[in-house]
């Protein structure tokens, strides 16, 4: 429920990896500020991870419990990345870059899983985030959850359409469904139906919100830079930029749809009674984690999460103090120029 002096927004949470935790330092900062309410959270892969772990946290803690699960979520990953192979090189340490681009772990994982399939590799199909959420989340307790509501994004395999659980059944299996990346893991079999990470179809969905959610405002934390300048010429360069188009892809087809939608109201081409306005915000910080680099999302080393938490705390503090005033009036953002020109 909200109050005079709270604001009620839904929450769209994109997937990146280790980069999920710059969404943890802004969610940090919003529970911290207490001016918004969140109504719903649509999340993806490591956005769903934040997603559960707040609806965990609420559960007889509010938003200082949602903020407590949170650290004890990304103090886990950290923890665990202590005794993995897939570290920073010397000479990346020595340089001060965050990215494992001369790790001889990570390149041997690269080679390994664009020649091979995990089902040859990872038979087992060990996978040591699934145990870290497996310790730190009471899915009980999200099921439970009343103060807001959840919609995790997986995509269905043998479709390719995009499948959206609710926190009401929401289990282990749908969260790590979510963040299933198929060249290092095998598909997550949900009812006999196999799911990919959520990011090829809904990173993240924003449809849920339409029939899921009262609230008008749709806060969007973008993790996956949209625009990045100059043409990538080398190998790897060429395949991050794909990824990260690919995984944009869906978000700028419901921007799209939305600014689309939004225009003929503008225009009075569409009555109001039988369409809805959205209003759209974004809390980003490219110009801080476009320079990190592709490899740095399997960094789990503490610092460089503690770093990109604060990062995040940061920019939301600042996204607070510039648009706090235009949720609930208006868009942050404008939607037609960034869609003008095609």
């Amino acid at each position: 429920m909200t109050d005079a002096k709270t604001r009620s927004v839904n929450l769209a949470l994109q997937g990146g990896g280790a980069h999920g935790a710059f969404t943890w330092g802004v969610l940090d900062a919003l529970l911290e500020d207490g001016r918004i309410d969140i109504e719903a959270i649509s999340g993806t892969s490591a956005g769903a991870m934040n997603a559960v772990a707040v609806a965990d946290g609420y559960v007889g803690g509010g938003r200082e419990g949602a903020r407590r699960k949170l650290d004890e979520l990304w103090r886990a990953v950290s923890g665990a990345a202590a005794f993995s192979p897939v570290k920073r090189a010397p000479l990346d340490i020595f340089m001060g870059n965050w990215s494992l681009d001369y790790s001889p772990a990570f390149w041997w994982s690269e080679v390994l899983s664009r020649v091979t399939s995990p089902y040859v590799f990872n038979p087992f199909d060990y996978n040591p985030l699934r145990d870290i959420v497996a310790r730190t989340i009471d899915f009980d307790r999200v099921r439970r959850c009343t103060a807001l509501k959840l919609f995790i994004s997986a995509t269905n395999v043998e479709t390719g359409r995009v499948k959206v659980f609710d926190h009401r059944d929401l289990t282990l299996d749908r969260v790590m469904a979510s963040a299933c990346l198929p060249m290092l893991f095998k598909a997550v079999e949900i009812d006999g139906v196999p799911y990919w990470d959520g990011g090829y179809m809904g990173n993240p969905a924003l449809f849920p919100f339409n029939k899921g959610s009262r609230s008008a405002d749709v806060v969007i934390v973008q993790i996956n830079p949209v625009e990045r300048k100059g043409t990538p010429t080398k190998a790897q360069e060429i395949m991050n930029r794909v990824n990260e188009i690919t995984f944009n892809a869906s978000l700028l087809r419901d921007l799209r749809a939305i600014e689309f939608v939004t225009r003929l109201l503008d225009d009075g081409h569409l009555d109001e009674r039988g369409y809805r306005r959205l209003h759209v915000h974004l809390i980003e910080n490219q110009e801080q984690l476009n320079p990190l680099g592709a490899s740095s999302k399997l960094n789990a080393e503490s610092n460089f999460l503690r770093h990109l938490h604060d990062i995040g705390r940061e920019t939301a503090r600042r996204w607070l103090k510039e648009n706090l005033e235009h949720v609930g009036r208006r868009s942050s953002i404008d939607l037609r120029a960034m869609f003008q020109g095609g």
